[in-house]
């Protein structure tokens, strides 16, 4: 598939004029969350939520991290998701969460995001009373 990266803006979902610039992060669809550096979220006073979670690195390896909720941006997309407090050598990844709340798709010939479509939905039953 190839590898990309992109631009993204993170925000305190409670105050989001505390916000920080990501210029590069890795567009991952491998990896279920987003990770940011630790330092980024505690300088934007975004909480550890959930504590100790174990994640599987590719090559095999357990690691715990934390995780917080932001609001994630790229563009003129933005959804608010769990983000991981990246510690020193983990890699900043934008992952498949958070691109499908975007509603964005890789488009992997062009290396870039592309509109996904409209988002599916149940169909309606009309209700008796």
């Amino acid at each position: 598939m190839g590898t990309f990266s992109i631009e993204c803006r993170i925000e305190n979902p409670v105050d989001r004029s505390r916000s920080a610039v990501i210029p590069q992060m890795l567009v991952d669809t491998g990896s279920e969350y987003t990770w940011v550096p630790t330092a980024t979220l505690e300088a934007l006073g975004i909480s550890r939520e959930k504590k100790d979670l174990t994640f599987v690195m590719a090559n095999g390896q357990h690691i715990t991290r934390s995780v917080g909720f932001a609001i994630v941006r790229h563009d003129s997309y933005f959804t608010i998701d769990e983000v991981v407090f990246a510690e020193e050598g983990d890699l900043l990844l934008l992952g498949a969460r958070t691109l499908e709340g975007f509603n964005l798709r890789v488009d992997s010939a062009r290396k870039k995001l592309v509109a996904a479509g409209p988002l599916p939905a149940a169909a309606s039953h009309s209700i008796t009373r």
